[in-house]
């Protein structure tokens, strides 16, 4: 492991100090690319305008005509927490935009598996629909693109992900991602399309004389559910997404939220009215997740959708039950795959380039989970996969994959493809995160497939965990109130919340939690005691360390203290 402090530009730091920004702040900003306080302004005005989306205009067009022919619309959504808020979006913006007739579908992971899939457009159209809408999902969907037209419905296409090499044909399409499109958030999520979407629609209704700008409907309100979409699909953190992801934190701080969002908040145990991008990413999107891993994610879609409180708090716990459910399976699955990843290592200790691991007992829903786990801990790019559960499919190896900075998982399985016609039946995904099925006769080729790319395309110093950090912390900002400040700003993927190294003195340390693994520690920090603890860790420290660590506050009989978090280790002389 090797621990990095990030370079930070005095000139950066500064200027943004000189314009009214903490002193800290200013210097973890300007380590994240930030160079002039403008670029700190989350205003909507400075929202990129939605013309530069390529088809936001037709879809508008398409939109609008459906609206005015009181046409019947089903959003077909995914079954992740990006789908879900995608999916809420669509509903409660075109229904506020005029639509009378909106519903939505949202396709069981085990039975149909991922996106538009022709029995699903069979399904919509039995449904009596005039439009089909996906969210989150389509840009690879040619043949139900395909069949939707064929069956009389007019299909409009909203995505983010990476298309293929054959792209659909639908009447509008839009994402940012499509060949030819120059909007410069590459990265917002399926929900941050929607958002446009409606955004673009309002325009056209607006110029159609529906109404005026004064009297026009908010959109604004959808804000918190954008946030949390764009946060717990982990997409990069730009200058857009920021903005949209602070609009919907101010929000739900002010209480203006959603009844299911803040029933999730109930739910979690969390403080709606001091939301962070922390709970959205691990108390409220995995809550959502878990619905359409282990259930039927119209739960979660539900819980998003409904305006009667004590009804979003039913579904909100019922979520939170099956979160529980789902951590108890992710645990075993787990310890299982992490005893066969580490069985790959030739020497007992170097892992291989990259890991598959494959078991009968293995659950579908919690692949993706099981993989980011291993991947952070033998820092290998990793695939783990179940066998389907889906009728007349049993012979088939559902595999969901999660990477490593420096090697992007898609185009990998990309050249798998190319390299082995037939093994894989299908694949989509992004750099970081990928899923692909395989026939279960063809998992070894597979495997040795993957490494063997792997191999090719990764060296020592990407295959060395590093974690970049933002230098030694001054004893002045090791205060309650101030970690209280850090927090409320907007972190996440591409903007990486802050952490900090510097050399410690180790005065105690044991082990700790139900399953003893966890490490607690005793720290001296400058000449000042701090409490420490490593999640997941249980291999004693030296008595001097350079630690990288996170902030947070210990609330404990109406005290507050900080308390870090540490991420990884390094003596001192490495």
């Amino acid at each position: 492991m090797n621990i990095i402090a990030r370079d930070i530009p005095p000139r950066a730091a500064w200027a943004l100090e000189q314009g009214g920004v903490h002193p800290l702040l200013a210097r973890l900003y300007a380590a994240r690319g930030i160079r002039a306080l403008e670029e700190l302004d989350d205003a909507l005005a400075r929202l990129l305008p939605p013309a530069g989306l390529l088809g936001v205009r037709e879809a508008a067009v398409l939109l609008a005509d459906a609206i005015a022919q009181d046409l019947r619309m089903v959003i077909v959504a995914d079954y992740d927490c990006d789908g879900a808020t995608a999916c809420a979006v669509g509903v409660r913006g075109l229904r506020l935009l005029g639509a009378r007739h909106v519903d939505y579908l949202v396709p069981d992971r085990v039975a149909d598996g991922y996106g538009l899939t022709p029995s699903i457009a069979r399904r919509v159209k039995e449904r009596g629909a005039d439009l089909l809408i996906t969210v989150d999902n389509g840009i690879a969907s040619v043949d139900g693109v395909a069949e939707a037209q064929a069956l009389g419905l007019s299909v409009l296409v909203t995505d983010h992900h990476l298309p293929g090499p054959v792209l659909p044909t639908p009447d509008a399409m839009v994402n940012p991602n499509q060949p030819g499109c120059t909007f410069e958030s590459k990265s917002i999520a399926g929900v941050g399309v929607m958002f446009y979407v409606l955004m673009a629609l309002r325009t056209e209704l607006r110029e159609r004389g529906a109404f005026d700008k004064a009297s026009q409907p908010k959109l604004e309100p959808l804000l918190p559910l954008v946030a949390l979409g764009t946060v717990a699909d982990v997409v990069r953190l730009d200058s857009n997404n920021r903005r949209l992801v602070a609009q919907g934190l101010k929000r739900i701080r002010a209480g203006f939220m959603q009844p299911g969002i803040q029933a999730l908040f109930t739910a979690a145990g969390r403080k709606s009215h001091e939301a962070t991008t922390f709970d959205f990413g691990f108390a409220l999107g995995p809550r959502i997740n878990a619905a359409g891993r282990l259930a039927d994610m119209t739960l979660g879609i539900e819980c998003l959708l409904t305006d009667d409180p004590v009804r979003a708090l039913e579904l909100a716990r019922l979520l939170d039950t099956i979160n529980r459910e789902r951590r108890e399976i992710e645990g075993g699955m787990r310890e299982q795959a992490l005893i066969m990843a580490e069985g790959l290592c030739a020497d007992g200790i170097t892992p291989p380039p990259a890991i598959s691991v494959f078991d009968a007992d293995f659950h579908e829903g919690v692949v993706g989970i099981v993989a980011s786990r291993i991947k952070d801990k033998l820092h290998r790019p990793t695939f783990v996969f179940a066998a389907s559960s889906a009728p007349g499919k049993e012979h088939e190896l559902k595999g969901s994959g999660r990477s490593i900075p420096g090697f992007h998982l898609r185009d990998a399985l990309d050249l798998v493809a190319k390299r082995h016609p037939g093994v894989l039946l299908k694949f989509g995904g992004h750099a970081m995160a990928a899923g692909c099925t395989v026939a279960r006769d063809q998992f070894d080729t597979f495997e040795r497939a993957f490494a063997q790319v792997a191999q090719e395309w990764l060296d020592a110093a990407t295959l060395t965990r590093r974690i970049e950090t933002d230098g030694p912390l001054a004893p002045e900002y090791c205060r309650a109130d101030l970690v209280d400040t850090l927090h409320r700003e907007v972190w996440g993927q591409g903007f990486a919340p802050p952490t900090f190294s510097e050399e410690v003195e180790i005065v105690s340390q044991r082990l700790v939690g139900e399953g003893k693994n966890h490490l607690s520690l005793k720290l001296m920090h400058q000449g000042r005691p701090v409490d420490g603890i490593w999640f997941g860790h249980t291999d004693q420290l030296p008595a001097r360390v350079t630690l990288a660590f996170r902030l947070d506050v210990n609330e404990w009989k109406g005290e507050r203290r900080v308390q870090f978090l540490v991420e990884g280790a390094q003596s001192p002389a490495s």
